[in-house]
């Protein structure tokens, strides 16, 4: 049974990885996930300089899933080469750093500094505001999403993989833009943007007011725009959104994924990953399939 699939060259033992942000590097998942079962470990973002994050409160569990508004605090790539490449080089798992930045000068100069780092593949989270323009995110401009993503490949040495707002009107637009930007790979949803107000206090739940909405309430809506952006790109698709076991992993897979990552389940579920490895495996199984290929967009 093969399970391994193949993204811009980069060899996959399996198709499950977990979702930037809620794994940090894996040292804290280590304890309950052997991370070499794993297809890839995927970083927390990682910007230039260290990054404070947003004031607190900044997390709100919400009917169906949670709020976040965390703000990419991080340590900066200087800790990030030293401490946590090092740490991930003992497992059997391939690396894919997730890059933020708040200027297009300031991607390139994270991903030009990975260059030489035993990285095998880049995650661009243009999520992050564009400060230059007023803070709207890069990921809501198709022309914006489109000059990041031939700049970072202009400067990138690994395969780069382009993760996508869902808050746009039409994600095929998007997934487009990146693919004429020159994008190895895409990976979508990023969070929703979504508000929580305490009835009590009479205030925000969040002190960013905002925040990304995760968790299986986003799920349905996360497997239509990976089937939809799978019917307007060549390139490969990385599914995640709401993402709790092999079941939901086998809907995006079959929407067109070639690879799932699985975020905020981690959270009530550290085993969820390897336990969604296993899942897919038994289907396998059960239904007689020899290559977990024959599955990645069967649904048309």
């Amino acid at each position: 049974m093969n399970m391994s699939v193949n993204i811009a060259g980069v060899e996959f033992k399996n198709p499950v990885m977990e979702a930037s942000g809620t794994f940090g590097s894996g040292m804290e998942y280590s304890e309950f996930v052997d991370l070499n079962r794993l297809g890839a470990v995927v970083t927390k973002g990682v910007a230039s300089v260290p990054w404070p994050g947003n004031p607190t409160p900044r997390i709100a569990e919400v009917y169906g899933g949670m709020l976040n508004a965390i703000g990419l605090q991080n340590p900066g790539i200087d800790v990030f080469t030293k401490r946590d490449i090092p740490f991930l080089k003992q497992y059997d798992t391939k690396i894919v750093v997730n890059v933020c930045g708040k200027t297009t000068e300031e991607y390139i100069d994270v991903v030009e500094r990975l260059g030489d780092q035993p990285v095998d593949m880049l995650e661009i989270n243009i999520s992050c505001p564009n400060v230059k323009e007023g803070g709207i995110a890069f990921g809501q401009d198709p022309k914006a999403v489109e000059a990041i993503t031939r700049e970072v490949k202009a400067h990138a040495r690994q395969p780069i993989i382009m993760k996508l707002s869902p808050n746009v009107t039409d994600i095929t637009v998007m997934a487009r833009a990146a693919e004429a930007g020159g994008a190895d790979a895409i990976s979508l949803i990023n969070t929703l943007t979504g508000m929580k107000i305490d009835i009590h206090k009479r205030a925000f739940a969040l002190a960013n007011r905002t925040g990304g909405l995760s968790g299986p309430a986003v799920k349905p809506v996360a497997v239509r725009m990976v089937y939809q952006a799978a019917q307007a790109v060549k390139v490969p698709i990385i599914g995640m959104g709401g993402i709790r076991n092999a079941d939901d992993a086998l809907e995006f897979i079959l929407a067109g994924a070639t690879a799932v990552a699985i975020g905020t389940a981690n959270f009530h579920n550290p085993y969820a990953t390897v336990e969604t490895v296993d899942g897919i495996r038994a289907y396998m199984e059960t239904y007689g399939i020899g290559d977990i290929r024959d599955l990645i967009g069967a649904v048309r």
